[in-house]
């Protein structure tokens, strides 16, 4: 059981997460989520700038339950390998969404294709859903904290999902 062999669309690995994160806007929510893709080299700073871009273009959409925001954009944005970042603030931003403002959780998420991004929602609403297991997110003092959640509630995080199917997918 290799992580050679792991889905290429799991859930945030360590390095893809941080806890009460600083962020007086909601731009710089979708930055501090986006700069965790960047950085573990899956997406472009254009991808980022197109996440803010599509949040000012097409109204809040990307906060899909109260307190959580989603924010992404289309993969010719800058998406090098799929992927997702989580990162809880350390004060809620208001994203302009009536109902499930103030945003206290930003997921985002980087897909290459139609596939790859219904998979990376189903993982996300998965989580979104366990009320247990998002209390514990919210509550996460540490990157590490937030990747011990996914693992304790049975999500897929790094490579801790094994998965032959999508091998052939590019």
């Amino acid at each position: 059981m290799s992580g050679e062999t792991a889905d290429p669309t799991p859930l945030a690995p360590r390095e893809r997460t941080r806890a009460r994160v600083a962020a007086p806007a909601w731009q710089d929510a979708v930055d501090a989520a986006g700069e965790l893709l960047v950085r573990g080299g899956l997406c472009t700073d254009d991808y980022v700038s197109a996440m803010k871009d599509a949040v000012r273009d097409l109204g809040p959409y990307v906060v899909v339950a109260p307190g959580v925001a989603m924010p992404h954009a289309r993969p010719e944005a800058g998406v090098r390998s799929p992927g997702v970042s989580i990162v809880t603030l350390a004060e809620p931003v208001e994203f302009g969404h009536a109902a499930n403002d103030p945003v206290d959780v930003v997921i985002a998420f980087a897909a290459l294709d139609k596939q790859a991004h219904l998979r990376a929602l189903q993982q996300i609403v998965t989580l979104i859903q366990n009320r247990e297991a998002l209390a514990e997110l919210r509550a996460a003092e540490t990157g590490d904290e937030i990747h011990a959640v996914l693992l304790r509630h049975g999500l897929p995080a790094a490579s801790d999902q094994n998965s032959h199917r999508d091998q052939n997918s590019h």
